[in-house]
């Protein structure tokens, strides 16, 4: 029997995931920072600055974005002189960090259209890897989780970005309406595309809770993992080292 893996709400047959998702990424790409603000209320924003403290970028190091996309996480972390490759799967969310960064006057970035399940790059390149919003659109989570320690030094560090399921009493319940009810039709209204954002909803619904996920960073090889949750669990900022 064929393997299958989650889809939003769906599941399907896995070797059909990553083209389904790329079609996403391909029709938000270009409304993806618009929708970010409108859905977040701006509130991404300070998520992502929040992240880009914890992983503490210095000059000279060599971090790499994955699903770095329109280069939001990228764009910070240059700044404090990390010399950053960009990668995504989806050459379109690329294009759309390229000419973010030519409008922006930010040089010296890496983009690279990689597969997060199976890197090209050398084992030990890397003395950071991040991701931000999206490991939980990855077919094969452990693979890439196995893939991000490969490409990490000894000493190098993970961090991870991702929404995941809020603790707060009463915000729960009104989030799940808003995101549900709200979120695909400011899709509709903003991107023209309300299954897209749909599926987005959904998946971060089917996307393992806090503890699940860590443990899987613990099984990929990471020590010393730590889960900082956001907004009562919300978003977290997932941490592990290679030692």
């Amino acid at each position: 029997m064929s393997e299958t893996v989650s889809f939003g709400y769906q599941d399907i047959d896995a070797a059909e995931k990553a083209g389904r998702v790329g079609e996403i990424f391909s029709n938000v790409a270009a409304k993806y920072d618009i929708m970010n603000d409108a859905m977040s209320g701006g509130m991404h924003r300070l998520w992502k600055d929040r992240f880009v403290r914890r992983v503490k970028p210095q000059p000279g190091e060599a971090i790499l974005d994955m699903a770095g996309g329109t280069g939001d996480i990228a764009f910070r972390m240059a700044a404090h002189g990390a010399s950053v490759t960009v990668s995504d799967i989806n050459q379109e969310m690329l294009d759309v960090g390229i000419e973010r960064a030519l409008e922006r006057g930010i040089d010296g970035l890496v983009w690279s259209r990689q597969n997060a399940e199976e890197l090209s790059y050398s084992r030990g390149t890397f003395d950071a890897y991040t991701i931000a919003f999206g490991i939980r659109n990855v077919t094969h989570i452990a693979k890439a989780l196995a893939e991000a320690h490969r490409v990490l030094n000894y000493g190098g560090r993970f961090y991870c970005l991702e929404f995941s399921t809020t603790e707060w009493p009463g915000f729960k319940e009104a989030y799940d309406l808003y995101s549900h009810k709200l979120v695909p039709q400011l899709g509709k209204a903003i991107a023209g595309d309300e299954d897209s954002y749909r599926y987005l909803i959904e998946s971060i619904r089917r996307f393992p809770d806090m503890p699940s996920f860590e443990a899987m960073i613990r099984e990929a090889g990471f020590e010393n993992t730590r889960v900082e949750p956001i907004m009562g669990g919300l978003v977290a900022i997932h941490s592990g080292w290679k030692v």
